[in-house]
C-alpha cells in the first residue's frame, strides 16, 4: 500500500510541475509580447515551399528556418496549421541574436485530397508585425496517376 501511495505522490508532484513551469511560460512569454521594448526582427530562408508531387498516402516533411536579425531574443510563441493534415513544432526556446530557429511542419497526404494543394501555417513572434503566414503548395496524385518524384526540403 505505501508503494501505491508512494508512486501516486511522485506522479502529482511531477504532473504539477510541469504543469507549473509551462504556466510560467505562458506568463513570461505574454509579457514579452506586450512590450515593444523586447521586440527583435526576423529573416525567414524562405515563406514559401514547394514540395512537388508525391503519391496520397505519403508524409511530407518540411522545414521553415528562421535568423534572429535583432539586437534581442526572438521567442516563437505559436504555430497553427490551418488544416488539420498538418502538424508542426518550432524551435520554444528564445532564439538569440544571429542565431536561427525552425519549424518544422507535417503534411499527410492521406488526410487531404488528389489535387494541387496549399497550405499555410500562422506563426507568431516578438515582432513589430507578430503575426505572420508560412506556406507550402504541391500535387498529391492518387497511386497510379503518374511517378511521384521524391524532394528533399
Amino acid at each position: 500500500m505505501k508503494k501505491v501511495f508512494i508512486y501516486i505522490s511522485v506522479c502529482c508532484t511531477i504532473f504539477t510541475a510541469c504543469n507549473n513551469s509551462d504556466t510560467n511560460r505562458l506568463d513570461e512569454v505574454k509579457a514579452i509580447m506586450n512590450d515593444s521594448t523586447k521586440f527583435t526582427h526576423v529573416a525567414w530562408k524562405d515563406t514559401t515551399l514547394d514540395f512537388g508531387t508525391r503519391k496520397m498516402g505519403d508524409i511530407v516533411n518540411l522545414t521553415f528556418i528562421c535568423t534572429n536579425t535583432g539586437d534581442k531574443p526572438l521567442y516563437i510563441t505559436d504555430v497553427h496549421p490551418s488544416c488539420g493534415c498538418t502538424l508542426a513544432d518550432f524551435t520554444k526556446e528564445p532564439i538569440a541574436p544571429g542565431k536561427t530557429g525552425r519549424i518544422d511542419a507535417q503534411f499527410d497526404t492521406k488526410k487531404s485530397h488528389s489535387a494541387e494543394v496549399h497550405k499555410t501555417i500562422y506563426v507568431h513572434t516578438n515582432t513589430d508585425d507578430p503575426a505572420r503566414y508560412l506556406s507550402f503548395s504541391g500535387t498529391v496524385i492518387m497511386d497510379g496517376e503518374g511517378a511521384a518524384k521524391t524532394v528533399k526540403q
